[in-house]
């Protein structure tokens, strides 16, 4: 798998797969090789509908499994105005069962209900049903928000003992599509696209397996809530903080705690507020958001107004770097302790890092050399082995240059587990935001709060698009 590479998008990425050099794939033959047994699929959607694995347990003796079973989430509302004539072109290849608009399937209820349906009839004898669980496939047509919320119900199956979990394949509508990018499917919705999905879901069903390593992340903060959080930070219990680390601020007495998952990359700083003005204008103005294109135009827009090029020019030393507000602790590989971790002073953006494929498929990590790494004891940095890279970036300038690889961001470090603590002052609030996904993260005078990242114990499941 290259998952390594810069994943740049070009016209051959759109092309790829409908050029007279790609394979034709009969439409007949690729549907009699995903479609599920009528029985099956809707007993999947029964199930669904009445929210009761338990369902049908109507055994068709004379089914047969098809080679490869396969479900489609759609997220409509990704690429534009390709989602509604997408999910119809879907619809043709396999069952109509099959395929799930998130707007009203959840990638969760599609886990305890439908799996659990075809589970429960397994149970009770159903050779068919059984055969089925065990081959599913899962494409995703989605950014990369898209992706981490269905992969994140997936990886309920490991903590329930469901094995196996579904590999995931991947159809980019989203505007940066990083991880799409990183197992090979593209960087954005192809030119030709009828005939591109046919071939996408044939590679999903007979292309080769990897793993994704994904992290978690834990809030600690006083007793207050956040404001439209991201569907992937969920509220929970109280939980109390790693020890071996000296807080710096109080803790309060009362404690509001969320997690989430990310798979790409977790944010703290100017990034995340431009990141957090554009996807407001875009849920206030989708008429104007139609498209990749017309959504990184905007997204440039506001990385002009909100200060990301300017604030280094005309604002408070005190107000620049995130050096004023966060601490930062990193463990390293096999290592237990807690190493407190320096800041830069003109760090105005704090990345973590689990890709290679970061804003449209940069590199800001970079391609270090051997004798740097050494130095510095880093890896080369790989989608599964157990670390995420730190790096930082000063402003809009230093960002531009990143972003277009004439340059490597600041590296800060690499690690496999990492604490912030926010220790708030003349700061009101900060912008944070994982895989795309920002939010305003409310800041105490008075007490301190934590960001906790840890690696998540098991690996995703991914299909190699290549």
């Amino acid at each position: 798998m290259d998952a390594h590479g810069s994943g740049r998008p070009s016209v051959m990425d759109s092309l790829r797969g409908c050029t007279m050099g790609g394979m034709r794939v009969d439409k007949e033959e690729l549907k009699r090789k995903i479609t599920m047994p009528e029985y099956l699929r809707h007993a999947i959607r029964d199930a669904i509908d009445s929210k009761d694995a338990t369902g049908n347990r109507h055994f068709d003796s004379a089914a047969v499994p098809s080679e490869c079973p396969m479900v489609v989430f759609i997220n409509p509302k990704s690429g534009g105005r390709h989602g509604p004539k997408l999910k119809s072109r879907l619809q043709e290849l396999m069952g109509e069962e099959q395929v799930f608009d998130l707007e009203s399937v959840r990638p969760h209820e599609f886990v305890q209900f439908g799996l659990g349906c075809l589970e429960n009839m397994a149970e009770h004898g159903d050779s068919c049903a059984k055969e089925t669980r065990e081959k599913l496939r899962v494409v995703v047509a989605g950014g990369d928000g898209t992706v981490g919320w269905v992969l994140g119900c997936l990886g309920e199956l490991h903590k329930q003992g469901r094995e196996p979990v579904p590999p995931t394949a991947i159809i980019p509508l989203g505007t940066g599509n990083d991880l799409s990018r990183s197992f090979s499917w593209g960087g954005s919705f192809p030119f030709f696209w009828k005939s591109a999905i046919k071939r996408t879901l044939d590679k999903a069903s007979k292309g080769p397996t990897c793993r994704l390593d994904s992290w978690n992340v834990s809030i600690s903060m006083p007793a207050e809530e956040v404001v439209d959080p991201p569907h992937s930070l969920k509220l929970v219990e109280e939980r109390s903080l790693d020890s071996g680390v000296q807080i710096e601020g109080q803790l309060p007495e009362k404690l509001s705690c969320y997690e989430g998952v990310f798979y790409n990359y977790f944010s703290i700083g100017m990034d995340a507020q431009v990141a957090y003005g554009f996807h407001h204008f875009r849920n206030e103005k989708p008429h104007l958001a139609t498209g990749p294109v017309s959504n990184k135009l905007i997204y440039s827009g506001y990385s002009c107004t909100q200060g990301w090029f300017f604030t280094p020019c005309i604002s408070d030393p005190s107000l620049r770097g995130l050096k004023n507000i966060v601490r930062m602790y990193v463990k390293k590989a096999n290592c237990s302790e807690w190493e407190l971790v320096p800041i830069p002073a003109s760090a105005r953006s704090i990345v973590t890092l689990n890709l290679n494929n970061y804003a449209s498929g940069r590199n800001p990590w970079g391609h270090l050399k051997p004798e740097y790494l050494e130095k510095r004891g880093f890896v080369e940095a790989h989608v599964d082995d157990g670390l995420i890279e730190i790096f930082g970036l000063k402003h809009g300038w230093h960002a531009s240059m990143v972003m277009t690889e004439l340059i490597s961001a600041i590296h800060i470090a690499q690690g496999a587990a990492i604490r912030f603590e926010f220790r708030g002052g003349e700061w009101k609030e900060a912008f944070l935001q994982m895989d795309g996904e920002p939010w305003k993260q409310p800041m105490s005078k008075d007490y301190s709060t934590f960001v906790e990242i840890k690696k998540v114990p098991f690996q995703s499941v991914m299909i190699n698009g290549d």
